[in-house]
């Protein structure tokens, strides 16, 4: 990480499910009773937005595509994500979001680049190439090394290194830490 030379100019690109709150396995959260913080986020985040330019959110959300949920129940889960993370004065810039079923192939859905592009549209003094992308999926790190982004894997409970991230932390709280 020494050779990132990082400073407030990058930006922190996060994937929410398993990253910022617990993933519900084979379920969606649709709706915000459901939306647990993982333990440390909060003040992780409060941390990234002294260390970053922005702290974006990118997440596919296929449960709207599948009408199990409405991009207004997604609009309350994030405000009140949003409200959690005022507890350690933490924010998210933006959230980006990705309505679309796996099968539409939308550009908008990680792995592609969509939700990055509109982020640099509404942000230009974001450039990929100083911009770090944090999931725990194999989509989050493809979408991250496509846009030239370094990658970081957020394996809970994995001790061994994610094969195509540059880095594996076992939380963002972790992973945080080793910048500060």
């Amino acid at each position: 990480m020494k050779n990132w030379h990082l400073d407030d100019s990058w930006t922190l690109f996060l994937d929410r499910d398993g990253v910022i709150n617990e993933r519900i396995m084979d379920d969606y959260v649709k709706r915000k009773e459901e939306f647990i913080l993982l333990p440390g986020v909060a003040k992780a985040i409060s941390r990234a937005n002294k260390l970053f330019s922005h702290v974006f959110v990118v997440t596919n959300q296929q449960g709207i595509g599948k009408g199990l949920m409405t991009e207004r129940n997604l609009s309350e889960i994030h405000g009140y994500c949003s409200e959690l993370l005022k507890t350690e004065n933490g924010r998210i810039d933006r959230y980006y979001f990705a309505p679309n079923l796996a099968s539409d192939n939308s550009d908008l859905r990680k792995p592609n680049p969509g939700m990055a592009l509109l982020a640099r549209k509404e942000f230009p003094t974001v450039d990929f190439h100083k911009s770090i992308m944090v999931g725990d999926s194999d989509s989050d790190i493809e979408f991250g090394r496509k846009l030239g982004m370094k990658t970081v894997f957020i394996g809970h409970n994995v001790v061994t290194e994610h094969e195509k991230a540059d880095l594996t932390c076992d939380s963002l709280e972790s992973f945080i830490n080793l910048l500060v």
